[in-house]
């Protein structure tokens, strides 16, 4: 998901997909300590999407 999808979305959506991604990367977690975890560079892609949403949700609630 580019930035440019993001901004489409709505406030609301984007609190869900939030929600989701701290979903994601706590599971993320898990599978690391327990070595399960093949692909480990998705952790990192993750924390940038969390921040890139955080971001233009930040900036959603400026413009008002």
């Amino acid at each position: 998901m580019n930035t440019e999808e993001i901004r489409k979305k709505t406030s609301d959506q984007l609190k869900v997909e939030l929600e989701n991604l701290y979903k994601e990367s706590f599971n993320l977690r898990f599978q690391k300590s327990s070595g399960q975890l093949e692909n480990t560079s998705r952790i990192y892609k993750v924390r940038k999407l969390i921040a890139r949403i955080k971001t233009i949700i930040n900036e959603k609630i400026k413009e008002k």
